[in-house]
């Protein structure tokens, strides 16, 4: 699989305005109830450039932060096109409730706003902000984020300890709540394997069976997953 930036289409990229540096202060909260986001991926970036688009084949890069929570390839991308970016302002995981906060010092030119992170307990589910606009004006900015699929593994809601790299089925890690056990598999394939928007876990109440070893009533959640809020200076 190719790694690439997918261009923004004509109408995204007239409605950017003026291209100018800017200083942000970036509030990450995470708004679910026992869904942990790996180290998180802020960045801001010219309007030619996106981490990830909805309808399309994930990139290597996503797929491997969207499975194993890794962000060395999509770092490499940012670094590519002269991106200002923070990783991990959280030092490690952002838990269910809990926030984070990093200030970002942007270049000329770097006028849209990208987050990014896996979410554990999923097989591909990553929470994404995708090159929001970041306002001329300053002031302070609210934005609510989904979860997303990769559309890269099957959701079998399997936990199989030091899996996650990619093409590897299976859950890396279940922080904050142990994992069922000898659970059957929620399913082998997915008919959709493009990004889209995350179904959420399904989970059961089986700790030593059912299909899946996430809980019901610990693991599933509904959109927005995270709350975003940028102060422009």
């Amino acid at each position: 699989m190719k790694t690439r930036i997918i261009p923004l289409i004509t109408g995204i990229l007239l409605a950017s305005g003026t291209a100018s540096a800017a200083s942000l202060d970036v509030k990450i909260t995470n708004l679910t109830q026992g869904i942990y986001f790996t180290p998180l991926l802020v960045s801001a970036h010219t309007s030619n450039a996106m981490l990830f688009q909805t309808g399309e084949q994930a990139s290597e890069a996503l797929q491997a932060m969207a499975e194993g929570g890794s962000l060395t390839g999509l770092s490499e991308i940012l670094t590519g096109v002269n991106a200002n970016t923070m990783e991990n302002p959280a030092g490690g995981l952002l838990g269910p409730v809990a926030s984070t906060m990093t200030s970002l010092e942007t270049d000329a030119g770097n006028d849209r706003l990208s987050i990014v992170a896996m979410m554990l307990p999923t097989n591909d589910g990553f929470v994404g902000l995708n090159s929001w606009p970041i306002p001329t004006t300053p002031g302070t900015y609210h934005i609510y984020l989904n979860a997303y699929d990769a559309g890269t593994e099957a959701n079998n809601e399997l936990v199989v300890d030091g899996s996650g790299a990619p093409n590897t089925p299976g859950i890396p890690a279940s922080p904050g709540a142990a994992p069922g056990t000898q659970g059957s598999g929620v399913t082998e394939t997915e008919s959709n394997t493009l990004v889209h928007i995350h179904r959420g876990n399904l989970g059961d109440d089986d700790t030593t069976g059912g299909k899946s070893d996430l809980h019901n009533t610990v693991h599933r959640w509904l959109n927005p997953v995270a709350k975003v809020t940028v102060t422009v200076k």
